[in-house]
């Protein structure tokens, strides 16, 4: 199930990052850190030094690779886990796709950043609660605070 970034709302623990299509829209939390840096990234606000998922987006393309999709495959206990997919060629065009395990949060601040698709797996979809009216309520709010 293909995915976009709905919204981003800070809570004491961290940030509440809002996943989902027109039907339905669900909610992970990520660290301070990881959510300023999704932010940044739809923002494209410039940083005067490389953060941790700059230096990451260094390597990969020193080493020829990109992010080609991530996916929010499982979820168990509350916790959510996730794949990058990257696809690298090397200086002889031979390409190969590469799949690590990863953190959601690193997965949706690397495709933020490098524009590729977030995908949630089917059955991770069907388990999480739909957050569409949460959502909604707190951009009202927020909108009413201006």
């Amino acid at each position: 199930m293909p995915v976009q970034i709905k919204g981003l709302i800070p809570t004491n623990a961290g940030v509440a990052v809002f996943l989902g299509d027109e039907e339905k829209v669900f909610v992970i939390y990520v660290d301070h850190s990881v959510g300023s840096a999704i932010g940044m990234f739809l923002n494209g606000t410039s940083k005067e030094r490389p953060l941790t998922h700059d230096l990451m987006a260094l390597l990969m393309e020193a080493l020829g690779a990109k992010v080609q999709r991530v996916i929010i495959n499982d979820i168990k206990s509350g916790t959510y886990y996730g794949r990058l997919i990257l696809s690298a060629e090397n200086e002889l065009q031979q390409r190969k796709i590469i799949e690590l395990d990863a953190r959601p949060s690193d997965c949706i601040a690397l495709a933020t950043q490098q524009k590729a698709p977030i995908f949630v797996s089917q059955e991770v979809w069907d388990e999480v609660e739909d957050m569409t009216d949460v959502l909604r309520d707190m951009e009202k709010q927020s909108g009413e605070g201006e």
